[in-house]
């Protein structure tokens, strides 16, 4: 059942053009029985998937559409001679609560968890509509208002009972009366959330009423009526009409709930109403917006009309449409449309633009129609005839609103139903036309920048038109659309933006500066305002599209205006610092450019400008030197060399001397070349006081390794007549005799004291420099006395090394006294010399007398004595006894000293014995068994050294017997 296209909203080209396929959106399906129906159907309804049907022989079937196998048969209590046949049934949204009103104005109640309807004794006439409570109970039906036929309506609260003589109705109570006929509709509604402000709608065949209002508290669980006051209070809005001929009664229906796709539809977020009158279809919103408390508001008054006439006639045999028009049996409302049946056929009416977008014959001949039913909480839609059972399909149904509200120029309400690329880029061009068209071009702007209108022709747009402002902003939105791929559109949208930055800064800046006349409600304080929020823009474009921006090209727009402000804010954004340093340095403003190299951390920045920046701000660079860490020191030399060659300053202010020592003290260096300066500039310094450089150098020697080289520093110091840091590093170097020698010869008599006195561990250079010394001190001074005392201050010189450096015309008197002390040295030195020849001469008597001794020792061996080493008797052959009274053969001691021995006299004995046992007899065999003897017989194997090696040998080896150590 295709959708007819003439019916459609938009040429079959233009679909294909958006890329779209014309599909139905409406397709009816018959309903299979899974049961076998034997009489017609008179009634039906439908809610929450449960399908209750009412058959002419009085059966009520309930289905449940999630399991339709079970069907539920309930029998009226009584017969249908008795009440007649059923007429109407009220199924509430929750499919819960059922009630049947027949035909000789009697009425029933089902609830759903019960098969056997009960009367509703005090509810009598015949019912023509029900409202439900919103509340939307289920053990009860709260509070709920019917009406009949007679233009009463009633409210009932209906609670189902076990107790036979219980009545269902709690209570029943009559709050309006209409003039105009039958009830045939009515609809309650919570209005705003709130539970006790409700909105109420009472439709007739010539009226239809909005009431809204509080309602009374006291009635709530059954208490008693609470729709009372509401209708007593309240003052209706009314939309009346005249009835045209006999039209069938009127009906009133509610769009079903919105349909939950995970976010709220605040275009369609209102439920809808449509009231069936003879004139044709009156619908329209139930906004909770516009029906706040106390506002009396006409909710009619943007309704609509759909009149019989606009809808298709039918078709005869011929193929040919009616002359007369057929009324409508029915009507249904879905999200988005409005579905009417007309002599057997499904017309879908867009409520929107009121175009038919379906229309399709479904009954077949011998049918007769009963009505169109929606299912409020599934969004479901059914017809009904006498037999048969149909579900109008609901496929994709917004999928064209887009297009109807484009063309009713509600741009944002087709945007957001807009699906797909091309529809949404559609819905912006057409939304940027219409606001250019309106002369509103920053709007049209962000607009245009959405959708895929030629680019050039929207710059035109706004260039010919004089906007500047919304060109930027076209392009500003243009640029965030890009994608990172198109690397060519981003760069050159990007640099365009700068101009247009550019341009309008300086524009504002000669509209301040000139005073030049200004628009009409602008003044200077505003146009500085409007400057300032210009500025912050430029900032955040420059901040986020930074990577599409071409270094150059920038650095070329922005300079070709002047902005030194914003070319420094985007050097610094890009991280370009040595741009930004550059451009202070140029202009020699230096505390500018120590603010930015503050920030800083490439050390190439620091050496590339530590010339320029040491020569004019030298404290603040090195104290931002002095905070990094990642700096090598060594590349910035030249720049401290050059500073200290340009200014003249003392040592204590000198900062390239401030920042080595900071280098050497603080971060360790051993870089040589590091300490080298520093003892450069020291060595190099105008000043003659040599403390600070000699602090160094002592502070150098008492480190592990010196770090300066000592030829250069020497060669310095030499230079630049530094004395005693050159006798420092002689000394150092162990150099002394130079030390003294250039100490001397400078006259620094007590400087070559000191370091004569350092070898103190080599007393002859020691008393070799001293004697340097002394002849200094003897040729320079003025009295015999005084060099002899100053001499005191060594103790190895003697009177008689100094008496060379005297004159030849010293009188031995001048130093008598001295020559005496001397003599009575030499005296008691003699003395202690005779006394060590003396104990030496007996000493050597001693020896004498042992040596003699040694030729009458012998030791007595026992006649079973045993090798210390073989444990066989002693006497079987050669042996050997030492003093220690240690017996051992002489063959086995010689295998054991050859064991214990080292290769190099193991070897040796195992020549001996080989030479000894070939025979060789004479003198050359007598040496051969002495040195032997010497060898093996040296010392006692179990006392000497030898005993040491055997530290690590066992007590217990593998060849003794260890019972001989049992305890």
């Amino acid at each position: 059942m295709a959708l007819d296209p003439s019916s459609g909203y938009v040429a079959a080209s233009n679909l294909q053009d958006l890329g779209e396929v014309s599909l139905p959106i409406f397709n009816v399906e018959r309903v299979p029985f899974q049961f076998a129906i034997s009489s017609d159907f008179v009634a039906a309804q439908v809610a929450n998937n449960v399908l209750v049907l009412a058959l002419s022989t009085g059966r009520i079937l309930r289905i449940d559409l999630d399991h339709a196998e079970d069907v539920d048969d309930i029998d009226l209590p009584k017969r249908s001679s008795e009440i007649g046949i059923i007429r109407r049934m009220f199924l509430d949204p929750t499919a819960s609560h059922l009630i049947i009103s027949t035909t000789l104005g009697e009425n029933f109640y089902l609830h759903t968890q019960s098969r056997q309807p009960k009367a509703l004794s005090r509810l009598k006439g015949t019912l023509e509509s029900v409202a439900w409570n919103p509340s939307e109970p289920t053990a009860s039906t709260r509070e709920i208002l019917v009406g009949t036929t007679d233009g009463n309506i009633y409210e009932v609260y209906i609670e189902p009972s076990t107790e036979f003589y219980r009545r269902e109705e709690k209570y029943l109570k009559a709050v309006y009366k209409t003039t105009e006929g039958p009830v045939t509709g009515l609809w309650v509604q919570s209005v705003d959330g709130k539970p006790d402000l409700r909105r109420v709608l009472v439709a007739t065949p010539e009226s239809i009423s909005h009431f809204i209002g509080r309602i009374g508290r006291h009635g709530h669980e059954g208490g008693g009526s609470v729709f009372t006051r509401l209708f007593e209070t309240e003052t209706p809005t009314r939309h009346d009409i005249s009835r045209v001929g006999d039209a069938p009664l009127a009906k009133l229906v509610i769009s079903p709930e919105p349909v939950d796709d995970g976010g709220a539809d605040v275009f369609n977020s209102d439920r809808v109403f449509a009231w069936l009158s003879s004139q044709g279809v009156f619908y329209g919103k139930l906004s909770d917006g516009s029906s706040a408390p106390g506002s009396r508001s006409n909710v009619f008054q943007d309704s609509k009309l759909l009149p019989r006439s606009q809808l298709p006639a039918s078709e005869s045999n011929g193929g040919r449409r009616k002359a007369s028009a057929e009324p409508i049996a029915s009507i249904a409302l879905t999200q988005w449309h409005i579905l009417n049946l007309i002599e057997g056929r499904v017309v879908a009416v867009n409520r929107l633009d009121e175009s038919t977008v379906y229309d399709q014959v479904m009954l077949e001949a011998g049918q007769s129609i009963i009505g169109v039913e929606a299912d409020l909480k599934k969004n479901t839609f059914w017809v009904f005839t006498n037999r048969e059972i149909f579900e109008v399909v609901v496929t994709d149904e917004d999928r064209d609103v887009w297009k109807v509200m484009l063309k009713d120029q509600q741009f944002d309400a087709a945007l957001h139903y807009a699906r797909t690329t091309a529809q949404k880029d559609a819905v912006a061009t057409a939304s940027g036309d219409y606001l250019v068209s309106r002369g509103k071009f920053m709007e049209a702007a962000g607009i245009y920048g959405k959708s895929n209108k030629p680019f050039e022709e929207v710059a035109l747009i706004f260039i010919d038109h004089g906007e500047q402002d919304s060109l930027r902003k076209y392009l500003l939105t243009k640029l965030s659309g890009f994608k990172k791929s198109s690397i060519m559109q981003r760069v050159m949208v990007a640099s365009w933006l700068v101009e247009v930055f550019m341009s309008k800064l300086n524009a504002l800046d000669d509209t301040i500066t000139t005073k030049a006349e200004l628009s009409e409600n602008t003044n200077t304080a505003e146009t500085k305002t409007q400057l300032s929020q210009l500025r912050t823009e430029f900032q955040e474009f420059v901040t986020k599209y930074k990577s599409d921006l071409d270094r150059k090209t920038a650095y070329d727009i922005i300079s070709s205006h002047g902005r030194e402000e914003e070319l420094l804010f985007y050097a610094s954004t890009v991280n370009d610092y040595n741009y930004v340093l550059a451009y202070w340095v140029q202009r020699e403003k230096w505390a500018e450019a120590l603010t930015v190299l503050k920030k800083q951390t490439d050390p190439d920045i620091f050496y590339k400008y530590s010339s320029v920046l040491m020569k004019n701000a030298s404290v603040e660079f090195i104290d931002i030197l002095m905070r990094q860490n990642n700096l090598d020191p060594r590349k910035l030399i030249p720049a401290l060399l050059n500073y200290n060659k340009d200014v003249k300053v003392s040592i204590n202010q000198n900062q390239a001397i401030r920042y080595l020592l900071f280098v050497i003290n603080q971060h360790r260096s051993t870089d040589s070349a590091v300490h080298n300066t520093l003892i450069s500039i020291y060595a190099s310094h105008p000043s003659r006081d040599e403390s600070a450089l000699l602090s160094y150098l002592e502070s150098q020697s008492q480190q592990h390794e010196r770090r300066y080289d000592a030829d250069f520093a020497l060669r310095l110091c030499i230079e630049h007549k530094r004395v005693q840091s050159c006798v420092h590093i002689y000394s150092s170097m162990g150099q002394y005799l130079q030390a003294v020698e250039l100490a001397l010869n400078h006259g620094e008599i007590d400087l070559a004291s000191v370091v004569a006195d350092q070898p103190d561990t080599n007393p002859a250079l020691r008393k070799k420099l001293w004697l340097a010394v002394a002849k200094k001190v003897i040729s320079q001074s003025d009295g015999i006395k005084t060099a002899i005392e100053f001499l005191k201050r060594c103790e190895l010189l003697r009177i008689e090394d100094l008496i060379p450096f005297f004159p030849d015309f010293v009188v031995i008197d001048d130093f008598k006294e001295e020559i005496c002390t001397a003599l009575e040295d030499y005296s008691r030195h003699i003395d202690i010399l005779r006394k060590e020849m003396d104990e030496s001469a007996s000493t050597a008597s001693n020896i004498k007398a042992d040596i003699r001794a040694l030729d009458r020792r012998y030791a007595i061996v026992e006649p079973g004595e045993k090798c210390y080493i073989c444990q066989y008797p002693l006497l079987t052959r050669q042996f050997f006894v030492f003093p220690c009274q240690h017996a051992f053969h002489s063959d086995c001691l010689a295998k054991r000293v050859v064991d214990l021995s080292g290769v190099s006299k193991g070897r040796r004995v195992r020549e001996l014995q080989a030479e000894v046992s070939r025979g060789v007899a004479g003198p050359k065999r007598e040496r051969a068994m002495k040195e032997l003897e010497n060898h093996i017989a040296s010392a006692c194997i179990l006392c000497s050294e030898y005993a040491i090696k055997l530290i690590d040998e066992p007590f217990i080896t593998p060849a003794d017997d260890r019972n001989e150590w049992a305890l």
